[in-house]
């Protein structure tokens, strides 16, 4: 009885799981619907992924500029303005400057919640389900409730052609920026710096006809006072990790909507007379050229006493 038999099986262990656990509650109100290929995505940076499932998640007519972000988040401006500009590339967010009747120009954005390009999948086709007898009155179901569309602008439609109907037209596209003045010391600075921006990033190797069509649009930037290495960082941050299919595109469209504004015109203030030593009381003051000072004058052009 006191001998212990090692032949039986030992007590079956815990089994401790791995990775995360998930613990859903369905939702019945207040829910947005946000697609795996956001919250999944690959080449976005996780503040543009919760940038854009917030923006998804506002009524139409919220503001969602930089300012009225930064105000919400504790991101400041240019966290949350590269955030903006990843959204848009890889096509989740548009942004555009409309000119309202006023005459006040206001940047219209558009927020989808499938990526333009890509394209829908396909549903199976399923038999239709066995309806109740006629005169059954149905009842309502409490189970799928209706979602709410909250997002900014409806999805944009497919850009496979269906054959019927016009062609959608696309909006035209602003022009390259061109600087004020020519200077061939500035041109010559933009074309080195649009042609070797492959050394940063080997997909940004851009034609000799792609270069000299963006070297303008460079020379303006460096026109306005924005320093090469600057727009190097504008040109070469950010991008998506999958392969750019038109990487002169990318460099056209961050050169025409990040073009920085003007500096404004500083007038210069008039810089006072230098100090001149008076010839009469050898006090300093100041004058344009030396001489006697003004309390001097005073006492020369008084009449001497009798």
């Amino acid at each position: 009885m006191g001998t212990q038999n090692f032949s039986a099986p030992p007590c079956a262990q815990p089994r401790i799981p791995r990775g995360v656990t998930h613990i859903n509650v369905r939702h019945t109100a207040r829910f947005t619907t946000v697609g795996n290929h956001l919250t999944q995505h690959r080449a976005l940076s996780l503040t543009a992924i919760g940038l854009a499932a917030h923006i998804q998640s506002l009524p139409e007519g919220a503001r969602v500029d930089i300012k009225s972000l930064a105000a919400r988040f504790r991101e400041g401006e240019t966290r949350i303005a590269a955030s903006l500009r990843e959204l848009e590339a890889h096509g989740y967010l548009s942004r555009r400057r409309e000119r309202l009747p006023s005459g006040r120009v206001v940047t219209h954005t558009v927020s989808y919640n499938q990526p333009q390009g890509l394209a829908a999948p396909t549903a199976r086709p399923t038999a239709p389900e066995p309806g109740p007898p006629p005169g059954t009155p149905r009842k309502p179901d409490h189970q799928d409730p209706p979602e709410p569309v909250l997002d900014d602008a409806p999805a944009p439609a497919s850009p496979v052609p269906t054959g019927t109907g016009p062609a959608p037209t696309a909006a035209p596209e602003r022009p390259l920026p061109t600087p004020d003045t020519h200077d061939p010391d500035r041109h010559h600075t933009a074309l080195v710096l649009l042609a070797s921006l492959h050394r940063e990033d080997p997909r940004l190797l851009l034609s000799e006809r792609d270069v000299n069509r963006l070297a303008p649009a460079v020379s303006t930037w460096l026109e306005r006072g924005v320093a090469p290495e600057a727009v190097r960082a504008t040109l070469t941050s950010g991008l998506p990790r999958e392969p750019l299919r038109h990487p002169a595109g990318v460099m056209s469209h961050r050169l025409t909507e990040a073009l920085p504004p003007r500096t404004p015109t500083v007038p210069m203030t008039a810089r006072p007379h230098p100090l001149q030593n008076c010839d009469g009381c050898d006090r300093a003051f100041r004058a344009s050229e030396p001489g006697r000072c003004a309390r001097c004058r005073r006492r020369s052009d008084l009449p001497e006493a009798a």
